[in-house]
C-alpha cells in the first residue's frame, strides 16, 4: 500500500506486468515420484496467470519432449480459451526442446522464440513399448490372456506381435498426425516453409533452422525480447501451483510408500519418459 501511494505522489506509472508460467517435463506421465504436464496439474496455474488484470501478455516458457497428444491438446485449447476470454497476447519461449507435444504446447503462443541451439519440431506420432516374449520363454513363464472381444489384447507386449494390431495402431496414429499437421498449418499459416517435405515428417531442427521453416517467429531470450517489447522497467511475475499443505504432504508420501508394490511399473514408467527426453539427445 505504501509503494501505491509513493507512486500516486511521484506521478510515475507502474511498471509493466508480465506474468510467467513455466511448462516443463514429458506431457501426460504422472507418477507419485515423477509428475508429469496435464491439464488438471497446469490448468490452475494458466488461470491465475491469465486473471492478472494489468498484465500486458501473458509468457509461458516450455521445455518439453511431448507426450500424451489428448493432454498436449487439451492444455493447447485451454490457452487458447484463456487467452481468448481475457484478451491477452500469448509470448512463447522455447528452452532447451519443445518438440511432439511440446511444440504443440508453443504453438499456443501469438508469438514463439526459442535460442539458437534449441531443439524444435518432431510434428509427428509415434507409439512405444517393450517385447517381453523371449525373456519369458527363458523364464519358463506360460502367459494366458483371457478377453471378451478379439481384439482386447491389442499389442500386449507379452504375446508375439500381430500384423494386424501393428496395422491398426498405425491407422489410428495416422488419425492424430493429421489433427496435429492441421492444429499446425491454422496457427502458424503463411509463415510456414510447406515446401520442405520433411516438415510434417517427424524430423527436428535447432532453433536456428526452425526459424527458416517458420515454426517459430525468431531466436531470442526472454528478458531481452521483453525489455524491448515493454520497457527496461517490465516486472516478470512467475506463477506457479500453490504449494501443498501438510496433509497433501502426508497423503503423497503415502503414495510414496506403497511403492514397493507397484516399483516395477514406476521403473518402467521412468524409463519410458527418460527415452522420451534421450531421443534429442538430453
Amino acid at each position: 500500500m505504501f509503494k501505491f501511494f509513493k507512486r500516486l505522489l511521484s506521478g510515475k506509472k507502474r511498471a509493466p506486468l508480465v506474468p510467467v508460467v513455466r511448462l516443463q517435463g514429458a506431457i501426460g506421465a504422472v507418477t507419485p515420484l515423477r509428475p508429469g504436464l496435464t491439464l488438471q496439474h497446469v490448468g490452475p496455474v494458466l488461470e491465475k496467470a491469465f486473471a492478472v488484470k494489468r498484465a500486458k501478455a501473458v509468457v509461458l516458457v516450455i521445455n518439453s519432449p511431448g507426450g500424451s497428444p489428448v493432454q498436449s491438446t487439451q492444455i493447447f485449447r485451454r490457452i487458447r480459451q484463456l487467452a481468448d476470454e481475457h484478451e491477452k497476447r500469448v509470448l512463447v519461449f522455447i528452452e532447451d526442446v519443445g518438440a511432439s507435444g511440446g511444440y504443440m504446447l508453443a504453438l499456443a503462443g501469438d508469438e514463439i522464440y526459442a535460442d539458437a541451439s534449441s531443439i524444435v519440431g518432431s510434428i509427428g506420432v509415434v507409439s512405444a513399448g517393450f517385447g517381453f516374449v523371449d525373456a519369458i520363454k527363458k523364464l519358463g513363464v506360460e502367459r494366458r490372456v483371457h478377453t471378451a472381444g478379439e481384439n482386447k489384447s491389442i499389442l500386449d507386449p507379452f504375446l508375439p506381435t500381430k500384423q494386424a494390431d501393428v496395422d491398426r495402431l498405425k491407422a489410428l496414429q495416422l488419425e492424430v498426425h493429421e489433427a496435429f499437421k492441421e492444429m499446425v498449418r491454422e496457427r502458424r499459416g503463411s509463415k510456414l516453409a510447406e515446401d520442405n517435405e520433411d516438415l510434417f515428417s517427424g524430423a527436428f531442427w535447432s532453433g536456428i533452422q526452425a526459424k527458416s521453416l517458420g515454426l517459430i517467429d525468431d531466436l531470442g531470450v526472454m528478458h531481452t525480447v521483453l525489455e524491448a517489447k515493454f520497457g527496461k522497467d517490465v516486472e516478470l511475475k512467475p506463477i506457479s501451483a500453490p504449494k501443498k499443505g501438510l496433509l497433501s504432504r502426508l497423503i503423497a508420501g503415502a503414495a510414496v510408500d506403497r511403492l514397493s508394490a507397484g516399483l516395477g511399473d514406476e521403473i518402467i514408467s521412468s524409463l519410458e519418459a527418460r527415452a522420451v527426453w534421450a531421443r534429442f539427445g538430453l
